[in-house]
């Protein structure tokens, strides 16, 4: 789920950091979206849309949309398509009636 090797992006992936996602432990790259360190782990779904609790993923990438909204150390509504992931990072699902 992850790019190793690209023909025209020179792909440069940081040191290896932990962090938990909804009480479970994960491991990602220094320096990457936290959206993509959940999605490389198999996590497509980052929260539910409030009406009718729908999931949604990874949308526009460039932190427009309300897609990837997510608590991150206790501090919510953060755009985790352009938040970096650091070592430690607390991270979870946030939001009414979420379906886990």
């Amino acid at each position: 789920m992850r790019i190793k090797e690209h023909p025209i992006i020179d792909y440069q992936k940081g040191k290896t950091v932990t962090f938990t996602f909804d009480g479970v432990p994960y491991e990602g790259f220094d320096d990457e979206p936290i959206a993509v360190a959940l999605y490389a782990n198999g996590i497509k779904t980052l929260s539910y849309s409030l009406k009718y609790h729908r999931p949604r993923g990874i949308f526009c990438c460039i932190g427009n949309c309300s897609s990837c909204l997510m608590k991150v150390n206790g501090i919510p509504n953060v755009r985790t398509c352009t938040q970096r992931i650091e070592q430690g990072m607390v991270i979870e699902t946030q939001g009414k009636g979420v379906k886990k």
